[in-house]
């Protein structure tokens, strides 16, 4: 007997809690800061679960890299795509911007006014973004790391 109960244990149908490990869950990220406006969630994909870390790893290598257009290749990165539209896109430029956000507005009530913070330096936030810059008939597109390895190579 223990707290209360009087029951055996035998693993067999016994769930978490009565000294049985909870089996592991997939990681799940239920909200995604920072988001540009018009921005959709690249790293939404349920295929690949660490795609942020896939594209943080990306970014470090690539930044080193001596020969990027090699790096791009090894990656599978395609330099000239069909995009889902079916249009021709080719690969110009692949763009690593940083970012610190070093204050915070908040709305008042009503939203007409705002109230501005500088954020001390614990709350301070740093992050990068990978773009790549693709180009069809009609113009440049910006696509992210998901929409790349979605596309279908020529």
């Amino acid at each position: 007997m223990h707290r209360g109960h009087d029951h055996e244990h035998d693993g067999n149908g016994a769930g978490p809690g009565h000294n049985h490990a909870a089996p592991p869950r997939p990681l799940a990220q239920w909200q995604t800061p920072h988001l540009d406006s018009g921005h959709t969630d690249d790293h939404a994909s349920p295929g690949e679960p660490d795609l942020d870390l896939v594209e943080i790893a990306f970014v470090d290598a690539f930044m080193i890299a001596a020969d990027p257009t090699s790096f791009l290749r090894l990656a599978q990165v395609p330099f000239e795509a069909k995009g889902a539209d079916g249009e021709k896109l080719v690969l110009l430029r692949v763009e690593v911007e940083a970012v610190t956000d070093v204050g915070s507005m908040m709305p008042h009530l009503g939203g007409e006014t705002y109230r501005y913070d500088p954020l001390p330096a614990v709350l301070v936030a740093r992050r990068r973004r990978l773009r790549f810059i693709y180009a069809d008939a009609a113009g440049p597109r910006t696509l992210g790391l998901a929409e790349v390895r979605a596309l279908t190579a020529l």
